[in-house]
């Protein structure tokens, strides 16, 4: 909830633009630690979180470049994260599989452009998929939060979370 927080006093601060990734790396002080929000990796998980990743990004496109994973958005309305390379049992894969089972809210960053990323919380992975090495990603209201992300009903659950990843879909492709 912290870096939830972090991040919606940066996008009050920074208005329309996008967040540096500097700022991400710097991240926020939480009881006397630092906190970053990414790292090297897609999946990434700071040393102050014993099990479960905090973000999962996917980097922004290089003229000339593939990306190293072709995550994106799929039928259905969601968001297709690539495992980790081709392990599923790569210790950051089994990382996004706990978050599933405990409904963990996580942080995507979306990379615009070199050093720019767009932040949407709270994410979940809301599926795991070993025989195409991916995650099916949800990304849920902040609105609410986070009472709205236990609710009695899947269908609506799924509804709700499907109408969000879309608003966001529709906010990336625009920048």
């Amino acid at each position: 909830l912290r870096a939830f927080a972090f991040l919606t006093d940066e996008r009050r601060r920074l208005g329309e633009a996008s967040i540096p990734r500097s700022v991400l790396e710097r991240g926020f002080d939480f009881e006397g630690t630092r906190v970053p929000l990414i790292g090297p990796q897609g999946i990434f998980k700071p040393a102050i979180l014993p099990e479960v990743p905090l973000t999962i990004t996917t980097v922004p496109p290089v003229e000339h470049r593939e990306r190293p994973y072709d995550d994106g958005f799929i039928e259905g309305g969601f968001l297709r994260y690539r495992y980790r390379g081709t392990d599923p049992h790569h210790r950051d894969n089994v990382g996004l599989r706990t978050a599933m089972q405990r409904q963990t809210p996580l942080i995507y960053l979306h990379g615009i452009v070199q050093g720019l990323y767009e932040a949407a919380w709270p994410v979940f992975i809301v599926e795991d998929h070993p025989d195409t090495l991916s995650f099916v990603v949800a990304i849920d209201d902040q609105v609410g939060a986070p009472a709205a992300w236990q609710v009695n009903d899947p269908a609506a659950l799924t509804a709700r979370r499907q109408y969000v990843t879309a608003v966001v879909r529709q906010r990336l492709h625009q920048r």
